[in-house]
């Protein structure tokens, strides 16, 4: 549920806040808020794929708005490609549900979250949205700020390390 009460689970300097992240089935959305958006986190090898947005001036995954009669799984995988010129090896894994208050007028949305590999790198192309993409270990510091809902996200995206079983906390 998306109670603007909860304390945020991340925070961005507009005021948008990260306020649930629900795992589950991907076919089952949460029906208490609007789903317009999906996102991916690519990996290659330790790093996420970042994409730098023009307009918002800051790193972010790629992702966008669900066109009329697409899934969220098709809108991820052709923003994925629309922004950064990136496909995965395989299908998309589908994560969860991102559980979002947006400012500055308080709108609840979900965004679909999807997690994939790829170990070919693509040539990138900038766009009039997107001008530069970088591989993020999550750790670096980047030329620019990183969106912190992203990198919640991105976070809880990766995959336990081998050894003894690990779930991200979300």
């Amino acid at each position: 549920m998306l109670d603007p009460t909860v304390p945020p689970l991340a925070v961005d300097d507009r005021g948008n806040t990260l306020v649930v992240f629900l795992r589950g089935a991907e076919g089952t959305p949460p029906g208490d808020a609007p789903l317009p958006a999906a996102l991916v986190a690519l990996w290659h090898a330790d790093r996420v794929l970042m994409v730098f947005d023009r307009f918002r001036q800051g790193w972010e995954l790629p992702g966008g708005r669900v066109e009329e009669g697409e899934t969220p799984r098709r809108a991820a995988t052709r923003e994925l490609l629309e922004e950064s010129g990136q496909r995965p090896d395989g299908p998309l894994r589908f994560v969860g549900y991102a559980g979002f208050v947006l400012a500055p007028d308080r709108r609840a949305e979900y965004a679909a979250l999807f997690a994939g590999r790829t170990t070919r790198l693509r040539d990138f192309r900038a766009t009039e949205e997107i001008a530069a993409v970088r591989w993020w270990d999550l750790r670096e510091v980047l030329p620019a700020r990183v969106q912190p809902l992203d990198a919640h996200l991105a976070r809880l995206t990766r995959e336990p390390p081998s050894g003894p079983s690990r779930r991200p906390r979300g």
